[in-house]
C-alpha cells in the first residue's frame, strides 16, 4: 500500500502551504531524534514526515504527486532525495535554524558517525502564566551526556571495536527499487561501520554516562507554549570535551482569570444585570495592575471592551498585543417579594418592549394556524 504524504501530514489534499509547514513543524519537533533517543519507530517516522514535507512544500513535485502518486515522482528524478539522518537534518535544520532569532530556534549540527549520541539535546520545561508574561531568570536542573573514560566513548570492552557484519563496514545500507537505488544509515552501527565486539561493563555498552547540572537561564518575556529556546554550550559532551546545544520547549501553565490567545490576553468580567442596564465605571484586573472599565447603559451580554497594549509583549519584536474584557452578565438566582413586585413594574413599564417574543412571533404564530385550515 503506498503512503499517503497528505496522511503523513495531518492534512487535507487542499491544504495550503502555510498549512503543510505548521503541521510539518509540530510533527517534526514531536518525532524529532534528540526527543525521542533511541525510539527507531519516532526515527522512521521523522524520516517520512520530512520526506513527506520535502515533495508537499514544493509546487512542482506536489503537482507532479497530486496526478500520478509517488510513483510518478521516482519516473521523473522528483523523489525525496536525502539519503541519510545527517541530510533529513540538514532538511529540518535549514527549515527552522534560525526562526525565533536570538537565542530561539536550532543549529545545524553533524554528528560524528562514531558519537553514540548528539550534542545538542532537548528538554521541556512548564512555567508558570506570570513568568512566560514577565519573563524571568530561573534556575534549572539538566542531566547531560559524557563519553565514558573507561571505554573511550564507543561502548565497547577495552575500547575493542569490530567491522560492522550488518553493512561491512559502510555505514550505510543500500537498497533498490526498481531502477532507483537508496542509501540509509546503517540500524545497528548509527553511520559508524563499526560495533563493539563485547560491551563495556561501566557504561552497559552505552558509551556514555550521565552528569547532572543545575544552570540558570533566562526567558525572555513572552515566551508562549511551544516556543524553543537555545541555551547554547549545555549539551552533551564529546570526546574532546566540547559541550552541544541545549534546547528548552516551553509549555506555558493556564492562569484562573487571564486566558492568552497569542499576544493578546482575554479575561471574562462578571456584571450585574442591572450595571449592564444602567451602566457603570467598574475597576477590573490587567497584567500591569487595575485598569478603568466604562460600562455604557445598555451594554450586553458577551460584549468585548479592548484595552490597546495591555496584552503580552511579543517575544519577537517586544510589541505588546491586547487586553480583551469580555461581558457576563449574571442574573439573579432567587428574588424575594419585594424585589419581584419591583421586577414586574419595571416589566409594565416597558409595555409591548419587555416582551419581544410576542412582537415577532405573533405573525409566525398566525402563519402556522392557517397551515392546518
Amino acid at each position: 500500500m503506498e503512503i499517503d504524504y497528505y496522511e503523513t501530514l495531518n492534512v487535507s489534499r487542499d491544504a495550503s502551504g502555510a498549512e503543510i509547514k505548521k503541521s510539518y513543524r509540530k510533527l517534526a519537533l514531536k518525532y524529532h531524534p534528540d526527543k525521542n533517543p533511541g525510539d527507531k519507530d519516532a526515527e522512521d517516522r521523522f524520516k517520512l514526515i520530512n520526506e513527506a514535507y520535502e515533495v508537499l512544500s514544493n509546487d512542482d513535485k506536489r503537482q507532479i504527486y497530486d496526478r500520478y502518486g509517488k510513483e510518478g515522482l521516482e519516473r521523473q528524478g522528483a523523489g525525496f532525495h536525502a539519503s541519510s539522518m545527517d541530510d533529513i537534518m540538514d532538511i529540518f535544520n535549514s527549515m527552522f535554524g534560525g526562526g525565533f532569532g536570538g537565542g530561539f530556534g536550532r543549529e545545524g549540527r553533524r554528528r560524528d558517525p562514531s558519537a553514540k549520541y548528539a550534542l545538542d539535546f532537548e528538554i521541556n520545561l512548564n512555567i508558570p502564566f506570570n513568568e512566560a508574561v514577565f519573563g524571568v531568570k530561573k534556575e534549572i536542573d539538566i542531566e547531560y551526556k559524557v563519553p565514558c573514560q573507561v571505554c573511550n566513548g564507543t561502548g565497547a570492552k577495552d575500547a575493542k571495536m569490530d567491522i560492522c557484519h550488518y553493512c561491512d563496514g559502510h555505514g550505510q545500507i543500500v537498497m533498490r527499487q526498481g531502477f532507483m537505488t537508496f542509501a540509509q544509515e546503517c540500524p545497528k552501527c548509527h553511520g559508524s561501520g563499526k560495533q563493539a565486539s563485547q560491551k563495556c561493563a561501566s557504561c552497559s555498552g552505552e558509551g556514555y554516562n550521565i552528569q547532572k547540572e543545575s544552570i540558570t537561564i533566562d526567558i525572555p518575556a513572552g515566551v508562549d507554549s511551544g516556543n524553543r529556546l537555545r541555551v547554547a554550550g549545555y549539551g552533551n559532551e564529546n570526546k574532546s570535551g566540547q559541550r552541544g546545544d541545549l534546547y528548552i520547549t516551553f509549555y506555558v501553565e493556564e492562569d484562573d482569570h487571564f486566558v492568552r490567545e497569542g499576544n493578546d490576553v482575554y479575561i471574562e468580567i462578571p456584571v450585574f444585570f442591572t450595571q449592564c442596564i444602567l451602566g457603570e465605571t467598574i475597576q477590573i484586573p490587567s497584567l500591569e495592575g487595575e485598569l478603568e472599565l466604562n460600562l455604557k447603559p445598555g451594554t450586553r451580554d458577551r460584549d468585548q471592551f479592548v484595552f490597546r497594549g495591555k496584552g503580552v509583549a511579543d517575544v519577537h519584536t517586544g510589541r505588546k498585543g491586547d487586553l480583551i474584557a469580555q461581558i457576563k452578565m449574571i442574573l439573579p438566582k432567587k428574588t424575594d417579594k419585594n424585589q419581584r413586585e419591583l421586577l414586574e413594574k419595571l416589566q409594565e413599564s416597558y409595555g409591548l418592549e419587555s416582551q419581544p417574543n410576542r412582537q415577532i412571533f405573533d405573525k409566525a404564530f398566525e402563519k402556522i394556524r392557517g397551515w392546518f385550515k
